[in-house]
């Protein structure tokens, strides 16, 4: 880097210098740039489904094509989309959204970045169960929030309880973000298990709560359970949800959020001076999928369910790994702590960091370190790839911790 750039570099914005760089994007990027160099890289850190987008939302956006839905849609979506999105909620998840209190958006990363920006001031806390999405952490930061964790841990499943989300309310206390199915965890909150949040939340009507559901149909339990359909707290739950995961329409980039009609609309105004709408054939494309039976997602949740035992199967093999066992999503979030303070006779493992990073050198397998989920005892291992890539990259991961004694 010359003298130059390094000095103009110094320029940016204090607030681009609290933000970290997204850990997942970090080690995609970083498997690239090996992959580029010829070394055989397995990447199991992105969160996208290795499918592709069924043909029957294809043929509805190149109809939307045909159709001219080539102009300015309006700011919150097109109103037949949210129409449809409205039905999708009150089918699927039992929740009353009317078009107007629905927000489409270019991706749910947008839609928790509008909710954040409209509801947070500066020292207001935001409630982060750990482990959370490395977004959760850098949008609080972004509104001058502070984020205020609840450790969880793999032996119980990674979920946080009603009496330990009441011991970390204060008076500051503005939100909560959680995801089900989580991302990194893969765990799922039951109905049982959000009533008894529901019970605390209900107790503090200026507290509001962010229900992540954006792997809703990546669910291995015989229902997804969202937090909005408890009538008490109805109006202090912002539901967030999109196509990317279960119709692998990462690249269309649409989500969109259903609320309080105050907040949709504080939302839709956030929206409008970054973005405005997300585009116009996406939106198209989106409709198809949200007005189709959520049976068609069932072959890629079944595939991603024969992936999740193949790779719990294998971690077991490897010794002093503790893993749960994901009820959703497409990731396992093994605890990998028995190997800290572990050396091969050259490289010291201090922590989650460190094994991902030795993991890397040693056999290009591309892991994220739960230290960017808040937790720093656990990695991420995303099985949104091929069984023979799953099962070459866990024997190398197996073989490369093999060395360290």
């Amino acid at each position: 880097m010359s003298n130059s750039t390094a000095k103009r570099e110094g320029q940016v914005s204090d607030l681009l210098g609290r933000l970290s760089e997204s850990a997942t994007l970090a080690m995609a990027r970083i498997s690239r740039e090996l992959a580029e160099q010829g070394h055989d890289v397995i990447s199991l850190s992105l969160g996208e489904p290795d499918f592709d987008t069924p043909d029957f939302i294809k043929e509805a956006a190149k109809k939307a094509i045909d159709e001219n839905y080539t102009h300015y849609p309006p700011v919150n979506g097109y109103g037949p989309l949210r129409e449809a999105i409205s039905k999708k909620f009150s089918r699927d998840n039992g929740l009353n959204y009317s078009a107007d209190q629905i927000v489409v958006s270019t991706g749910a990363k947008q839609s928790l970045a509008n909710t954040i920006l409209s509801l947070v001031n500066p020292g207001d806390e935001v409630i982060l169960p750990a482990p959370y999405w490395v977004t959760y952490e850098e949008l609080i930061k972004l509104a001058g929030g502070k984020p205020v964790i609840i450790r969880t841990s793999v032996e119980n499943d990674f979920k946080i309880t009603a009496d330990e989300l009441k011991g970390a309310l204060t008076e500051k206390s503005k939100l909560m973000i959680y995801s089900s199915p989580c991302n990194p965890s893969g765990s799922v909150y039951s109905k049982n298990e959000l009533r008894a949040l529901a019970d605390v939340i209900v107790t503090r009507p200026n507290f509001y709560v962010i229900s992540d559901e954006i792997y809703e149909h990546i669910n291995f339990t015989s229902e997804h359970a969202s937090l909005a359909q408890f009538e008490d707290i109805y109006e202090q739950v912002i539901t967030v949800n999109g196509v990317s995961k279960a119709f692998a329409m990462t690249g269309w980039r649409i989500g969109y959020l259903g609320a309080p009609q105050w907040i949709a609309k504080a939302c839709s105004k956030m929206q409008g001076q970054f973005t405005s709408a997300p585009s116009g054939i996406s939106q198209m494309a989106a409709k198809a999928a949200v007005e189709a039976d959520p049976s068609v997602t069932d072959d890629m949740k079944k595939a991603f369910e024969d992936r999740r035992k193949l790779v719990l199967d294998l971690l077991n093999e490897i010794p002093g790994i503790k893993n749960n066992v994901p009820e959703g999503a497409f990731y396992v979030f093994p605890d990998v702590s028995h190997y800290f303070g572990m050396s091969d006779g050259d490289k010291m493992i201090k922590n989650a960091t460190d094994v991902t990073n030795y993991i890397l050198e040693s056999e290009y397998v591309a892991l994220v370190t739960g230290d960017a989920f808040g937790d720093p005892n656990c990695v991420r291992i995303s099985y949104a790839a091929s069984e023979e890539k799953l099962k070459e990259a866990l024997l190398r991961i197996k073989r490369t911790l093999a060395k360290l004694k």
